[in-house]
């Protein structure tokens, strides 16, 4: 176990499960697959179509609400968001045979997500895959239209995706700009923010854990708005609850002062996402209250990183993938101090539910 002592000595080169080639490869590779989504793209633009919909469930659901409320405030496609549980219920009477799913899934065979593809297709709707897990399920002829087969980054994947769409629309005069920067640096950028916040996490972590052991039944919260939410969201249902098994609570910036404010005191762990998209404005309202109330809160700002090559304009687009990485590294220490892989699960997958 590393401890503290070790760490100081250490002086932050511990970067626990991090390969920095392999977070480099992995960022470049799909990035590569620019030319892929652009054509199948074009094909589902020649093809038309009446709504563009984003569906998935847990943190697939997360990105799916990350790339549409990205698009919502610059574009007037016809976008969605949808839960897969809720779709095969609830249905939806704007989505016909001439509307697209885009979905992802790691798996490649999440229950939901497979029967998801059989409605829309009994619908008569197209489907775009991206999934990680070659010769699964959903990579087979009848459960897909349009694929591709990539492990990880579904977040950059998704905003490949919807960027491409806008500048077809005549909505986003500067993506050869912004895709040159991004190929040249966003797989350094990165990988230089686990570097540069690692030695943070660590400390994060342990503290953390130390709170998690004195008060088992005290949640955690964790606040975020923008292209932040599915991140919060996500991280706070995914990786802290199914992954960590720590009582966790997510809400939005502008819904925090319309509820949650009323239970915060001075012990309460609360954890803040700040990125820098044009709800930025609602999580700035939430650090000037916290201090006032709290003592044990902490503000994760993407505006602290330097972001080499990224042009100011552009930071907010990726302000999600900054966070993700920072996550990454308390991921990382989270495991070490509970001391419990993060890939174990109590009921998920384990029995019929």
């Amino acid at each position: 176990m590393v401890t503290s002592e070790m760490w100081n000595e250490k002086k932050g080169a511990c970067l626990r499960s991090f390969d920095e080639k392999e977070a480099v490869d992995s960022v470049n590779g799909a990035l590569a697959l620019r030319p892929q989504i652009e054509a199948i793209i074009d094909k589902i633009w020649d093809e038309g179509f009446d709504g563009i919909y984003f569906i998935g469930i847990g943190g697939t659901y997360a990105s799916s609400m990350q790339v549409e409320v990205y698009m919502r405030g610059r574009s007037v496609l016809p976008v969605y968001v949808e839960n897969a549980a809720e779709f095969l219920t609830t249905g939806n009477k704007r989505f016909t045979n001439k509307s697209v799913v885009i979905l992802s899934s790691v798996s490649g065979n999440t229950k939901e997500m497979v029967e998801l593809v059989d409605r829309v297709h009994q619908i008569g709707g197209r489907v775009f895959s991206f999934i990680d897990t070659p010769g699964s399920v959903l990579t087979q002829p009848d459960k897909q239209d349009y694929l591709v087969v990539y492990p990880k980054n579904e977040q950059l994947k998704f905003y490949m995706v919807a960027n491409y769409l806008m500048y077809k629309n005549g909505e986003f005069a500067e993506y050869e700009r912004y895709n040159k920067e991004m190929e040249a640096h966003l797989a350094q950028v990165l990988a230089d923010v686990e570097k540069q916040s690692d030695a943070w996490a660590y400390d994060y972590a342990e503290r953390c854990v130390a709170q998690a052991h004195e008060h088992p039944d005290l949640p955690r919260y964790y606040i975020g708005s923008g292209n932040q939410w599915g991140a919060t969201y996500s991280y706070a249902m995914c990786y802290w609850e199914e992954q960590m098994w720590i009582r966790t609570k997510s809400i939005t910036c502008q819904e925090f002062f319309h509820g949650m404010q009323e239970i915060i005191v001075w012990d309460t762990p609360v954890t803040l996402f700040m990125g820098e998209d044009e709800q930025r404005p609602l999580a700035e309202r939430v650090a000037r209250f916290l201090p006032k109330v709290c003592g044990n809160y902490t503000i994760i700002d993407t505006k602290e990183f330097a972001l080499e090559g990224i042009s100011p304009e552009f930071r907010g687009t990726i302000s999600h993938l900054v966070m993700h990485g920072v996550n990454n590294r308390v991921d990382a220490y989270m495991e070490l101090f509970l001391r419990h892989p993060l890939s174990i699960r109590r009921y998920y997958r384990q029995f019929e539910y």
